[in-house]
């Protein structure tokens, strides 16, 4: 039955244009090396609904029947990838028809990279529709929030043989431009099928690909080629707006520079975009203001539950010049009022989360500020999500979520599940954690809640959650209080 597989799978990947018919016989023989045939037969092809990713699954079962693979996780991966390795170009050539479009149009240049990626099965999703998905209207707009299922559970083999490998250093991060056409190997993910477009920004190399995992339309991420720690500057500010100027369809942001606030990967410099549009980029000026030594900039306090400063201009220079000082000032900026202290000791605290778009004729840098002191009372953080959310949300509070989207552990599933029935009665078993929210809930809800709606309950409910967290974050709280320590530190920049 390995050779109809084998047509279907070739005959998917002419469809969705990974290669030409004149390339048919070379990737048979490809796939056929892989799986050690020698010959193949020619079968008769009936109708089948099976993507991709389910003829690469049935494949691989194949190779592990076979003995030519192991049946553990990290070698269907690796397999799977090379598989998929058969049916696409070399970056040189990918690189050529991306550019060759970008003259045309940058969007359709994207459009053909994102298509690519998926299709090649490097952006998994078949497993990204696992994901619980869906929107939460609050007073600063829809609240984007996902429960996260595409990342699949290693099983206890492969787990077990990544604690007797020997460690290498190549490629140094799961960043660098060394993982591309990587085979993988255990405890480092396959990356056969993966490629990057070249970029230049602010005079130096740059790479664009695509998340494995997408959170949401085209989401990007742009990495130096150099394997540098992430920063925060003027020159970041720069480079994002300048990966604007050239795709001006997409927005770009970075991870803030310091533990607790950054992202997980703070060892390769780096930066997340895409093609969509967060509630944050939709939110309203809350208030207006202006800096009198740059006068081409208009300056606003969005509202939004974080502590967002949103430049305008029609001019990036500009934009990175007002940018670098208020930096510069939040660096070294403290008031006890509210909390914040921009040092302990030699320890920084206050950096920036910052985002770049195009609106209409005008760019937009969004500054987010952000501080990561702890203290005996919030040991994770005191601008980080607190005690009371941590059985919704207890990770750091990255780029992603600054936006307006959560991205919610998987065991939230089975959890909410829980809720729902133990709001309707049907089990008194509930997460010990989740038990205090989950009798609010049935006390609150007892008159209204019926099997149909509970979902709708338990979900709007998250989305809270998930607002509050955002709240926590925040270094100038929605207050009086906040408003007026924001504003003190707005004047403090003229």
């Amino acid at each position: 039955m390995i050779y109809p597989l084998i047509q279907q799978l070739i005959n998917k990947a002419i469809a969705a244009q990974l290669i030409d018919c004149e390339d048919e016989i070379y990737a048979r023989n490809q796939v056929l090396s892989l799986l050690r045939l020698v010959e193949f037969k020619d079968c008769e092809i009936s109708e089948s609904n099976l993507e991709i990713p389910d003829l690469l699954e049935q494949i691989v079962d194949f190779a592990c029947e076979q003995g030519i693979i192991e049946d553990i996780f990290d070698e269907k991966e690796i397999f799977s990838s090379k598989i998929m390795n058969c049916f696409i170009a070399r970056p040189s050539t990918v690189n050529q028809i991306f550019f060759d479009k970008y003259k045309q149009n940058p969007q359709e240049a994207t459009e053909y990279f994102y298509e690519l990626s998926k299709n090649s099965n490097y952006i998994q999703m078949k497993r990204i529709r696992n994901n619980v998905e869906y929107k939460v209207s609050t007073k600063y707009g829809e609240l984007d929030i996902t429960i996260n299922l595409s990342k699949p559970e290693k099983d206890p083999r492969s787990i077990a043989l990544e604690r007797t490998v020997q460690k290498a250093n190549y490629p140094k991060c799961l960043l660098c431009i060394e993982n591309e056409g990587y085979a993988g190997r255990i405890g480092h993910p396959a990356r056969s099928n993966h490629r990057m477009i070249r970029l230049n920004l602010s005079d130096e190399k740059w790479l664009l690909q695509y998340s494995p995992y997408v959170y949401y339309n085209e989401h990007c991420i742009v990495l130096s080629e150099d394997h540098r720690d992430m920063r925060i500057t003027s020159v970041a500010f720069q480079r994002l707006l300048n990966f604007v100027e050239q795709f001006p369809h997409y927005f770009v942001g970075s991870n803030a520079d310091l533990p607790i606030v950054g992202g997980s990967i703070l060892s390769h410099d780096h930066y997340q975009g895409g093609h969509y549009d967060f509630a944050m980029a939709k939110a309203e000026d809350d208030w207006t203001f202006s800096l009198e030594q740059f006068p081409n900039v208009q300056g606003s306090v969005v509202k939004w539950p974080m502590s967002v400063i949103r430049l305008r201009s029609k001019e990036t220079g500009p934009l990175v010049e007002a940018g670098e000082h208020i930096l510069s000032r939040w660096r070294n900026y403290s008031d006890e009022t509210v909390g914040i202290y921009a040092k302990t000791g030699d320890t920084p605290h206050n950096t920036i989360t910052p985002i770049a778009r195009k609106n209409q004729e005008f760019y937009e840098l969004d500054l987010v500020l952000r501080n990561n002191r702890t203290s005996e009372e919030h040991p994770l953080g005191i601008f980080h999500p607190h005690q009371d959310v941590h059985h919704i949300k207890k990770e750091n509070i990255g780029l992603i979520e600054v936006m307006g989207l959560a991205v919610l552990p998987a065991r939230l599933k089975d959890e909410l599940e829980e809720v729902e029935n133990f709001i309707l009665g049907k089990t008194d078993s509930v997460a010990e954690y989740h038990l205090e929210w989950a009798n609010g809930l049935k006390e609150g809800y007892q008159s209204v809640v019926t099997p149909s709606n509970v979902e709708a309950i338990v979900r709007e409910e998250t989305g809270k959650k998930f607002l509050k967290a955002l709240e926590d974050a925040g270094v100038f709280k929605t207050n009086e209080e906040g408003k007026a320590g924001f504003n003190r530190f707005i004047l403090s920049l003229s």
